[in-house]
């Protein structure tokens, strides 16, 4: 396998996803499989990049006089579809649509066009035709996924509150952490927060004490101060 991916052959391959406008979707295709691998690792939280985008029928909950960037960005994906599914999961979605596209239309047409300026100016146009529609794609296939990370969240929540979790990430606090429970199968893997000051590490035992639905956290104390 490895022979064929650094073979002569490969070579126009490489190319491609390499040369702009592809080379914008390559690399944050690239960053999207590094997060990935490094959240599975748990040293990430698995939706670190999500923020609050309200429901479709919901408003954005701000004063319209006074919106920040998060407040336009999440009303902009609310429009085009894009919620319901963990920001990580959209942002994977259009990295992978986006780099498919641009990688077929310059493989099959940027060939007939001259080396340099030409193709730089011809890319842009190519990078946000690609962008929209992997944009709307993403919205398509999101699309079914929502009620099935809407009903988990309700139906988990009633199921482990109260339970023990081991701390799964080099440290959960405050602001940051995760927790794995054991569920009899592949376990379960949640967003952790600590009360305070208070900080726990990898390994620890700790107890789901509640879940703070606008965070999509779960407050964790010690299992010892649980059983106390």
């Amino acid at each position: 396998m490895f022979a064929i991916l650094l073979s002569d052959k490969m070579d126009p391959f490489y190319q491609n996803i390499a040369s702009f406008p592809t080379a914008f979707f390559t690399f944050f295709l690239v960053i999207c499989l590094l997060y990935w691998l490094v959240a599975v690792l748990g040293f990430v939280d698995l939706d670190v990049l999500d923020f609050d985008i309200p429901d479709a029928d919901g408003e954005l909950g701000v004063n319209k006089t006074d919106l920040t960037a998060p407040d336009v960005l999440a009303g902009l994906m609310l429009k085009m579809g894009l919620h319901g599914v963990p920001v990580t999961i959209i942002v994977s979605f259009i990295a992978l649509f986006g780099w498919l596209i641009c990688y077929f239309v310059v493989h099959f047409l940027f060939g007939y066009l001259p080396q340099g300026l030409v193709r730089y100016i011809a890319g842009v146009p190519v990078l946000l035709g690609a962008l929209y529609p992997a944009v709307l794609i993403t919205a398509q296939i999101i699309k079914p996924l929502r009620p099935l990370f809407k009903n988990a969240t309700q139906n988990t929540v009633k199921l482990v509150l109260g339970q023990t979790a081991i701390v799964r990430t080099s440290v959960v606090n405050r602001s940051f952490g995760e927790v794995f429970l054991a569920d009899g199968g592949a376990g379960l893997i949640f967003k952790a927060r600590a009360t305070g000051d208070e900080e726990f590490k990898k390994g620890d035992r700790v107890v789901l004490l509640e879940y703070l639905d606008k965070e999509n956290v779960y407050r964790v104390i010690s299992e010892k101060e649980f059983l106390n």
